[in-house]
């Protein structure tokens, strides 16, 4: 079906998010690791729009944006697992909850890049969300879809890593276990799927990494 490369960041939960679809889909890829503050002539001539990573290259055709490629690859191979609800019903569901996801989930990266009063609006904001994904998105269900992961969950994936490094490095807690039992236990199951357990992101390095950051950020 044409060769596949992923022009992708080793920090950025958006690569992640392709890695484990192309992963979970048994789909043999090159990745290419971008250095942001140096883009590549590749980089540039895959993405001249947004310039930004991932940018999945399949059969030489570049696709951008982390959750479009998500639907393409589902689109393209349509073997299992599905990664979208074969009803249409459910399949319109998921999209609104990934829509909710990249709507809602930079409020929430927000408190990174705050401090004092507005970090404290940003994040009674954010448990605001949280509390909207747990009860109205997963509810009572194993992943947010049903009894098997897909795109809603790896739309969500920068949860179980990202989310718990920044609340290291601020020295805070959004997703305290008796708040959010659900997402506890949904985080838990996630990160016991084999695709991601055998991939999973650099926890030590990104802590040295966004410490780094926020501190260029916030000087």
């Amino acid at each position: 079906m044409g060769e596949v490369k992923l022009h992708g960041e080793w920090s950025s939960p958006f690569s992640y998010r392709v890695i484990w679809a192309l992963k979970l889909k048994g789909i043999e890829f090159e990745y290419i690791e971008e250095d942001l503050s140096n883009k590549s002539p590749l980089l540039l001539q895959f993405n001249p729009i947004y310039k930004k990573i991932p940018v999945l290259v399949h059969g030489g055709k570049p696709i951008s944006e982390s959750m479009t490629i998500l639907e393409y690859i589902e689109e393209t191979w349509t073997k299992n697992p599905l990664l979208l609800p074969s009803d249409s019903f459910e399949r319109a569901m998921a999209r609104f909850w990934i829509k909710f996801a990249e709507e809602k989930g930079p409020t929430i990266w927000k408190i990174f890049v705050t401090s004092g009063e507005e970090q404290e609006k940003v994040k009674n904001e954010s448990l605001e969300i949280l509390r909207t994904i747990e009860e109205k998105g997963l509810g009572e269900k194993k992943f947010f879809g049903g009894e098997s992961i897909g795109l809603l969950d790896l739309a969500f994936g920068w949860m179980p890593y990202w989310l718990g490094v920044i609340e290291e490095i601020l020295g805070l807690k959004l997703l305290e276990a008796d708040k959010f039992p659900r997402l506890h236990a949904w985080i838990k199951n996630f990160k016991q799927v084999l695709v991601i357990k055998d991939n999973p992101p650099d926890r030590d390095r990104m802590l040295i990494h966004f410490s780094s950051l926020r501190e260029k950020l916030l000087h």
